[in-house]
């Protein structure tokens, strides 16, 4: 009983914090920049704007690659903490056992991370080619 009230109230905190104040946010009248060679809209950003002036793809492509360290880190975190445990199991099968399992588990999720660096890698850049004609600029400010 006491969760359902709880879940209520924050329900409706929250709903009002957002009506109080993102709604405001969500219908105010902000000029548009809609220019003619400008398709993306990065002509809009001016000097005194608190948005990066960079192009979205390799924004996205940057978010992607940091959550994909993140979880290379994580995994190699499990790695080291199952031989820990493989390492003090003292001849129990059993924690010997959930060692190997986790290891297992975290090289499996290793390589998914890894091939999915490489996915991205090769989409990111082959996109960029084909929408700007160029070459990803490779040791630049727009590779990772």
């Amino acid at each position: 009983m006491k969760n359902k009230k709880f879940l209520r109230s924050l329900t409706g905190f929250l709903f009002g914090f957002f009506l109080l104040f993102g709604l405001p946010v969500l219908t105010a009248n902000t000029p548009t920049c809609d220019k003619e060679g400008d398709l993306l809209g990065l002509d809009c950003v001016g000097s005194n704007a608190t948005l990066s002036g960079a192009d979205p793809r390799i924004i996205i492509v940057k978010i992607i690659n940091t959550s994909l360290g993140l979880l290379g880190i994580v995994a190699t975190v499990l790695i080291i903490y199952a031989g820990f445990l493989w390492m003090t199991a003292g001849g129990e099968d059993a924690k010997a056992e959930k060692a190997r399992k986790i290891i297992f588990a975290a090289v499996i999720g290793l390589a998914i991370i890894l091939l999915a660096f490489a996915i991205t890698k090769y989409v990111s850049t082959n996109l960029f080619k084909a929408t700007t004609g160029n070459d990803y600029p490779v040791g630049s400010y727009y590779y990772y």
